[in-house]
């Protein structure tokens, strides 16, 4: 079984275009925002790495959900570009990361 993949409508802008691409490939959104988070966290890890000789992984973890949270809110402006549990998704994992940072700080305080 073939599926044929229709190519969207540009003229009515490049966010109808993007829709058009998430509902043909619903996992789209997902991997945009995988994409950004990974780009957050491994730059902003290596980069601290390089300068300091180490590297706060909660504070990249939550720099990167915080930059999830803000493309995922601006995806949800556009209906059908993201589903809601995608963006409850990304929220919670925002959350915990906020978490964890918070509860970390103590460790690299002396």
């Amino acid at each position: 079984m073939a599926y044929k993949y229709t190519i969207p409508n540009m003229t009515e802008g490049v966010d109808q275009a993007l829709v058009g691409i998430a509902e043909q490939v619903p996992s789209f959104p997902i991997m945009i925002l995988v994409f950004i988070w990974g780009v957050v966290f491994l730059g902003g890890v290596m980069k601290q790495k390089q300068r300091l000789g180490y590297a706060d992984f909660p504070m990249w973890t939550t720099m990167a959900s915080f930059s999830c949270l803000v493309v995922s809110l601006l995806m949800s402006v556009r209906e059908g570009f993201i589903t809601l549990q995608v963006l409850s998704i990304v929220v919670v994992v925002t959350i915990f990361s906020a978490v964890w940072l918070f509860l970390s700080k103590g460790r690299l305080e002396q």
